[in-house]
């Protein structure tokens, strides 16, 4: 267990205790004055502390302490059981409660009444990646097929059946946890019950025994109540002279054929059943005939886009094996025929709609992956001004840029979720594009934007084309609803992520990917009893990639409390720092940046308080005490409030913070953890014979040194910094010159040379890319260049160039916040 005094001078030392055991608790910052900067605009200024910052919490060091405490096998079958750290090395056994990689919550053990809720302050939210990738140690959730009966649920909430129902009179009925009502069990359900009242059949049965199944859906679960037919994926390329120019078309088609061969497929299929079609795009829309028995695809134009319609029906979508031919002959001919093109005022809402009306017209769900390069111009439906004026970023004015333009392309979302089309934006720009108005129809449709801005085909072609591969072959389920039930006492009612909601319980995707997570606040309706404890249950109805309806359920059973120790010593930190991000992203599309973020710190005060009020042994007010799972808090808080997609300001541009901010929007919890707080690794002195990662160091200029070399990555960004001074061995071995100053750093890989340090670096380099959905860009950085203020920006506990907080002001000023709320 941590111990609060590590590396804290004897004389600062004391122990204090709480309830619940150990506190991390710290010197007073308050300790030397002098004149100070807010460490965040708006805030008070106060006195300069001079700790040395190893002594605050790390983040690295909590890692590995879960890592050498929790790594190994994790069992679903208790109750409230908090999981380890995502970052941690585990194999879950699922017995009873789904996987924390599907699922987890802000916190295992949930406060009895509704006045416990608010003194704590903590969120209690949800964060559920319902297609998550499991590790090769771990089972897929088991599909069961009911027949004609279908799942069997309760009458009352629907609930289906899970490990929570509790068997009753001889096994006729059964008593439902969540809304404590009885239903009859259905005749070809039936089974005895053994002596301790439980199923003598319940071990043959996954969905009894299992926190993680699915069920195949009956034709009740379908559209129309027709048996869907297998999903499409449509490419949508436009050829406007930007694209042109840059090489993308060129490279797309050429990669083509590559690409389709990665179409998902079900588990246990010999192929996919998955069908592709084309469409290329510029002032006017153009749709492809590519039948297998034709000799020549077939070009059919739509010149007049304020009235879309589809020109074909067969020979649009096709199987991409049986096509193959007629495939290739169009990708031959595409960069030809448009090659001489000086068209740059494009369309793009048209096109989209070309696409969606091709998947209706097919009677089948679907994706769009639009490959689009400029702000759409063009005299038609979704025509869009320019509005770029980056100086709005970080003022009370910035959301009348970071709200979208109309509603054309939100209209367009919505229709394409209720038809199952998601939409996929790769963004090829070279000036502003309104991601915050055009991303609409891919955060309503349950899709995702990739940008490359300054796209050339040399440099960027092979991270593009890794990103459309990678996006292509991922698990996706495609036509989805997805409902949160839970016990009575609380209900859900808010939620984050890219969907639509016609209703208030029913979260709508065209598709959903094992990369996305969507998040949901859960809140007291009524006071909460011991005994009962809180039960969570996720459904998701989806049609799979070979077409078949299926219910994927998650289970998550939670205790209740009335102690707050009990509370703050099972809460999960990462949980809760993903949901208050996707809450801020959010609010600061509806309130002042300035208000937002007053908010956010703020509570972080309140938690921290109430513990300290609460939990906490009487200890000296100088003091500063923080539970255990949560004493990073302060840290993570602030890389929220200094993150990009919170405080970007004009010193980035409007699309680039819109990005970020959808980003956010869908991380699941490994994403979010290295996304607010990067990962930063040594390079300089390697085991060249090691084949794990080298250890990450903490995220400050303090442990850099200009005789080191650093890998710094966010899930977003990829930097590596050398240092003037790095040994001359090293340089030569990895970049092939003499010294630092010689390094070319406007390329994006290293160099390949034939030596074993060569060849370490860049497989370090492809893990962490591994590591990540998006493949990100290789940025050189060399000690005292131009760049590397940038790099520099993402060293999150250090001072922000543009004034924002260390680690160490905010924990100086957060404590005064404590401090206050205690007086």
């Amino acid at each position: 267990m941590y111990h609060p005094n590590a590396g804290v001078p004897p004389q600062m030392q004391q122990p204090p205790m709480g309830p619940q055991g150990p506190a991390a608790s710290y010197p007073s910052p308050h300790q030397h004055m002098g004149p100070q900067q807010p460490p965040h605009p708006g805030m008070q200024s106060q006195p300069a502390r001079r700790l040395d910052p190893d002594h605050m919490p790390s983040p690295v060091q909590v890692m590995e302490d879960d890592q050498r405490n929790r790594s190994g096998i994790f069992y679903t079958n208790q109750k409230g059981m908090v999981p380890p750290l995502v970052t941690t090395n585990f194999i879950t056994r699922d017995e009873g409660n789904a996987s924390p990689r599907y699922i987890r919550s802000s916190m295992y053990n949930i406060p009895a009444t509704i006045d416990m809720m608010k003194q704590v302050a903590v969120p209690f939210g949800l964060v559920v990646s319902p297609l998550a990738r499991t590790l090769d140690e771990e089972y897929l959730p088991p599909i069961i097929n009911m027949g004609e009966i279908g799942p069997v649920r309760c009458n009352r909430c629907k609930a289906y059946m899970c490990p929570f129902m509790q068997f009753i009179d001889g096994g006729r009925r059964f008593h439902c946890l969540f809304c404590k009502a009885t239903t009859e069990v259905p005749p070809e359900y039936f089974q005895h019950l053994d002596h301790t009242g439980l199923r003598v059949d319940r071990f043959e049965r996954p969905e009894l025994i299992l926190g993680a199944f699915e069920f195949v859906a009956t034709e009740d679960y379908c559209r129309n109540n027709t048996f869907p037919k297998p999903p499409a994926l449509i490419f949508l390329i436009d050829v406007s002279y930007n694209n042109i120019k840059s090489g993308l078309v060129h490279l797309l088609c050429s990669q083509i054929k590559e690409i389709v061969k990665l179409l998902p497929k079900d588990e246990g299929a010999e192929k996919s059943n998955m069908r592709v079609g084309f469409i290329t795009y510029n002032n006017t829309v153009h749709f492809y005939n590519i039948k297998g028995c034709l000799a020549q695809p077939q070009m059919m134009v739509v010149g007049d886009v304020q009235g879309m319609f589809v020109p074909l029906l067969e020979g649009f979508l096709c199987d991409p094996t049986e096509s193959e031919a007629v495939i290739d002959s169009l990708m031959e001919q595409i960069p030809t025929m448009f090659a001489d093109t000086r068209e740059t005022e494009t369309v793009l809402a048209p096109a989209i709609q070309a696409g969606l009306e091709a998947l209706q017209a097919s009677e089948c769900a679907g994706k769009l992956l639009v490959f689009h390069s400029s702000l759409p111009i063009a005299e038609a439906p979704g025509k869009l001004k320019n509005r770029d004026d980056r100086k709005l970023l970080g003022t009370e004015k910035e959301k009348t840029v970071l709200a979208p333009q109309g509603n054309v392309y939100s209209s367009l979302g919505q229709e394409c979720v209720a038809a199952g089309c998601s939409v996929d934006l790769f963004v090829f720009n070279n000036s502003y594009i309104d991601l915050a108005t055009i991303g609409q129809v891919s955060r309503l449709s349950g899709g995702e934007i990739y940008k490359y801005t300054y796209f050339q085909a040399d440099l960027d072609g092979e991270r593009l084309i890794a990103d459309i591969k990678h996006d292509v072959s991922r698990p996706v389920a495609f036509d989805a609803i997805m409902r949160v039930r839970t016990s009575t006492g609380v209900r859900a009612t808010d939620f984050y992520g890219h969907f639509f909601m016609s209703n208030t319980t029913d979260m709508e995707l065209a598709s959903i990917d094992c990369d996305k997570a969507l998040t949901i606040e859960i809140k007291h309706d009524d006071k909460l009893t011991e005994e009962d404890g809180v039960y969570i249950q996720v459904a998701l109805l989806y049609t799979s990639c070979g077409g078949q309806r299926r219910i994927r359920i998650l289970n998550l059973s939670l205790k209740t409390c009335t102690q707050m120790s009990d509370l703050y010593r099972c809460c999960d930190l990462d949980t809760i720092i993903n949901f208050i991000a996707k809450q801020t992203v959010f609010r600061l599309l509806e309130s002042s940046p300035k208000s937002v973020k007053e908010n956010l710190v703020n509570r972080c005060a309140q938690m921290l308080a109430c513990y300290r009020k609460n939990c906490a042994s009487p200890t000296s007010a100088g003091q500063l005490i923080l539970p255990e799972c949560m004493k990073l808090l302060p840290l993570y808080v602030n890389c929220v409030l200094k993150s990009d997609a919170v405080s970007g300001g004009s010193d980035m541009n409007i699309d680039d913070r819109s990005f970020i901010m959808q980003a956010v929007t869908i991380m699941d919890i490994p994403s979010s953890v290295v996304f607010f707080y990067p990962r930063l690794i040594p390079l300089h002195d390697i085991d060249v014979d090691s084949d794990e990662l080298p250890p990450s160091i903490r995220c400050t200029s303090d442990k850099i040194r200009d005789d080191g070399v650093y890998l710094l990555e966010n899930g977003i960004h990829l930097f590596l910094w050398i240092g003037l001074n790095v040994d001359m061995e090293w340089i030569q071995n990895v970049f092939g010159v003499q010294s630092a100053a010689q390094i070319v750093i406007d390329r994006t890989s290293l160099p390949v040379l034939d030596n074993a340090l060569s060849v370490r670096i860049k497989l370090v380099i492809d893990s962490v890319r591994k590591e990540r959905h998006r493949c990100m860009r290789l940025t050189l950085v060399r000690q005292c260049d131009k760049l590397e203020m940038v790099f520099k920006h993402f060293l999150m506990e250090d001072r922000g160039m543009d004034g924002t907080a260390s680690y160490v002001d905010f924990l100086c000023h957060m404590h005064k916040e404590i401090r206050n709320l205690l007086s």
